[in-house]
């Protein structure tokens, strides 16, 4: 509370799923049931992608039919000017970040100022959300695949504390290759997602971890005493049709 005004809550989702790889559509009903009013503005971001037309296409495809407002922000081709970019995303209830260069995303976002304006609207209770990289940007670190082979990443949004490694089931590598990045202090203590996770973190807190399929985990990674990674397995409500 600032001079009797209460602030908004802070908060992001970590997807490791939604419109982009699964056919149920349980992860993005979810968030959309934690995003403001019953008809939420919600704006998808593909700047990691390239703004990729066909990935914009099948988010307009998912989203359209349900119960929000969804648009799109596109930077290779950006028609925004400055003031108009941030009325834009500041009137948005939900920003959905998709998958890609994890690097690419922080380097263009920064030249256009769009990480200054997603840490306004983050303070101003915009639910900040995304898949893969989408996830990586709001953190201070994370795992990634940008520079071709997997590594760790010392840079991010810094909003979430600590790392982020997305796919930790799905890819082979990235579970050894990031305990051993967490474990060497190279990354810092983190939130490992397996594909069909959805965590939501709260005034950068994990307030909620659910699951669209029995088997999928949500993993606190830290280092241990003895040099090693410690790995602890976090409770996901199942998510049903």
């Amino acid at each position: 509370m600032t001079g009797g005004t209460v602030l908004p809550a802070r908060r992001a989702v970590l997807l490791g799923g939604g419109f982009s790889t699964d056919d149920d559509g349980l992860l993005d009903d979810w968030l959309l049931g934690h995003a403001r009013g019953p008809r939420p503005k919600v704006c998808f971001v593909p700047t990691a992608s390239g703004d990729a037309p066909a990935y914009v296409e099948r988010f307009l495809d998912a989203f359209r039919s349900r119960a929000c407002e969804p648009s799109v922000l596109t930077l290779f081709r950006r028609e925004l000017d400055d003031e108009a970019l941030r009325a834009f995303l500041l009137s948005q209830d939900v920003v959905y970040v998709g998958g890609g260069n994890t690097a690419n995303l922080l380097a263009i976002w920064r030249t256009h100022g769009v990480d200054r304006l997603l840490r306004e609207a983050y303070d101003r209770g915009t639910l900040l959300c995304g898949i893969s990289a989408g996830a990586n940007c709001w953190a201070a670190g994370s795992h990634t695949d940008s520079f071709g082979p997997l590594t760790y990443l010392r840079d991010g949004l810094g909003l979430l504390p600590g790392s982020v490694c997305p796919h930790y089931d799905s890819e082979p590598g990235r579970r050894a290759s990031y305990r051993t990045a967490v474990a060497g202090g190279a990354l810092p203590a983190g939130w490992a997602l397996e594909d069909g996770v959805g965590a939501l973190f709260t005034d950068g807190r994990l307030t909620e971890a659910v699951a669209r399929k029995p088997e999928a985990r949500l993993y606190r990674v830290r280092a241990g005493l003895g040099g090693e990674a410690v790995e602890r397995a976090v409770t996901c409500r199942p998510l049903r049709a």
